[in-house]
């Protein structure tokens, strides 16, 4: 019998009617719906702005043990205020998906496979190619007018930089290296 009580007081229902509880309240859980937590309960969280564009909505950032949560809409941000469009609600599979690409691979050309390079290697390559490219574009003057650009390399800079950045990268490639098309997608 006594078995049969302590089965019977687990369920909800018993416990609202014995309790006299209107049934909103604890009382109308069972034990494993109590012990449920949402996923983001103890973990980090840190602001942020959606990279994929210029409108800069805010994020959430859910991070723990140096583990990504989760990702949401940041209520907050006055821009968004909380809201995030599918391509920015996805961001969480950007940085988890499990065929997401983390290493730098290189395929030579002709090759049928890629292969692994490290960063510095890459960054060693793109450099090499940008300054050979300009070196052999490279017009000082026509027409006896002092010209001093190369329409052989470009540069179209991301969505989320700021007037800073996008000032600083148009000085360095245009002043620097003599690009004629420095461009932006700041144009929200």
């Amino acid at each position: 019998m006594e078995t049969m009580f302590a089965l019977l007081s687990k369920w909800p229902l018993v416990r609202q009617i014995r309790e006299r509880k209107n049934g909103t309240g604890l009382e109308s859980m069972s034990d494993k719906t109590r012990a449920m937590h949402a996923r983001i309960d103890d973990a980090k969280v840190a602001r942020s702005i959606c990279p994929y564009c210029g409108v800069g909505c805010g994020q959430l950032v859910y991070h723990k043990d140096g583990k990504l949560i989760s990702i949401e809409g940041d209520p907050e941000s006055p821009i968004s205020q909380g809201n995030l469009c599918p391509k920015g609600a996805a961001s969480y599979q950007l940085l988890t998906h499990s065929q997401r690409e983390t290493k730098i691979k290189y395929r030579a050309p002709r090759a049928k496979q890629w292969t692994e390079i490290s960063m510095d290697r890459a960054m060693d390559m793109v450099a090499d190619r940008v300054w050979e490219s300009r070196k052999r574009t490279f017009v000082r003057q026509e027409n006896g007018a002092t010209i001093n650009h190369t329409t052989a390399i470009c540069h179209l800079g991301g969505a989320t930089l700021d007037n800073e950045e996008n000032y600083l990268i148009k000085k360095l490639f245009t002043a620097g290296l003599g690009m004629v098309c420095v461009s932006n997608q700041a144009r929200i």
